[in-house]
């Protein structure tokens, strides 16, 4: 695995980070914690999970990039309010005081110390009867279950 990759995985074992899709002209991010980096079909993957009641998932679910950011520390208040706060009810990249910029055909942020930019390649819904109970009652309980995306790493910002 190279440098790049290395230094993204230790990222996602680490930090929160912000996953976003969409265009520039309508775009949604939401802050994650949960993900991987790895390899699958001889391609470099990031792995990442959304619940289908995130306002996220319609994006994800419409669109074939999205990109995986990681931010320095300072900005652990402003990845606390995409992740406590819904794109339905407002514009949370002002109200988080970050600045979209495009990367490829989907978003990133200029504030982002990384970006990984990834083409959806696998898309599959967890199932809640695979889980152990133990997950079920940690995790879920009443909450629907995520959505697992793979998307082939195409660069690495």
């Amino acid at each position: 695995m190279s440098k790049l990759l290395m230094d993204a995985y230790d990222e996602f074992a680490n930090h929160w980070a912000l996953v976003t899709a969409g265009s520039m002209v309508d775009h949604n991010s939401m802050t994650v914690s949960w993900g991987g980096i790895g390899s699958l079909w001889g391609k470099p993957v990031a792995t990442v999970y959304i619940r289908p009641n995130r306002h996220t998932y319609g994006y994800f679910e419409e669109n074939e990039f999205f990109t995986v950011s990681f931010y320095p520390e300072d900005y652990k208040k402003a990845l606390g309010i995409m992740g406590s706060m819904s794109g339905r009810d407002c514009n949370k990249d002002e109200k988080a005081g970050l600045t979209a910029v495009p990367c490829g055909e989907t978003v990133t942020y200029k504030e982002a110390r990384r970006t990984l930019l990834c083409r959806k390649l696998f898309a599959q819904d967890m199932a809640p009867e695979n889980f152990t109970p133990e997950v079920i009652r940690k995790f879920y309980g009443t909450e629907p279950a995520h959505k697992l995306y793979i998307g082939e790493i195409i660069e690495i910002l």
